[in-house]
């Protein structure tokens, strides 16, 4: 049996972050997790390309253009998504998802879906290093390990 794991080896990692400004109070202690996870592995934040977005529904087409280039082995697409009292929460967080899905399909490069989705700003807040970790740290976590398991296919 051959069984193939990646590990967390950031060195030499290079990765693209497209970070959502809409619920910057949020994102913005996402990308910080997400920067601290990547120096904690090793990483080289001179190996890091960090691109603003205006929001969640951008971050797909920004995501793909980064997973396109050739100097770039894995994104991470950071939003917040925080449920109002219309139908737009739905569309905004499904859209968003699924053009990640397409984007990471149609290059073959690990794009990390790092988008909360919430009830309310405080859950959201909750899961930027509060109470419940920092999910944009995770999410670095999550695209070192699918580059390494790349590598080794």
């Amino acid at each position: 049996m051959l069984e193939i794991k990646g590990n967390l080896n950031a060195k030499g990692v290079r990765l693209g972050i497209v970070v959502s400004r809409f619920n910057e109070l949020v994102t913005k202690e996402l990308l910080a997790g997400a920067i601290e996870a990547y120096k904690r592995l090793g990483g080289d934040e001179a190996d890091l390309v960090v691109v603003w977005v205006p929001g969640s529904l951008e971050l797909p087409l920004v995501a793909k253009k980064l997973a396109e280039r050739p100097d770039i082995h894995a994104v991470v697409a950071i939003g917040a998504v925080i449920r109002g009292a219309t139908y737009h929460f739905e569309v905004v967080a499904n859209q968003s998802a699924a053009g990640l899905a397409k984007a990471q399909l149609d290059t073959g490069t690990p794009i990390v879906n790092a988008i909360l989705t919430t009830d309310t700003l405080e859950r959201a807040l909750e899961r930027a290093g509060t109470k419940a970790g920092n999910k944009g740290a995770d999410a670095v976590m999550a695209a070192v390990e699918m580059v390494r398991a790349l590598g080794e296919l």
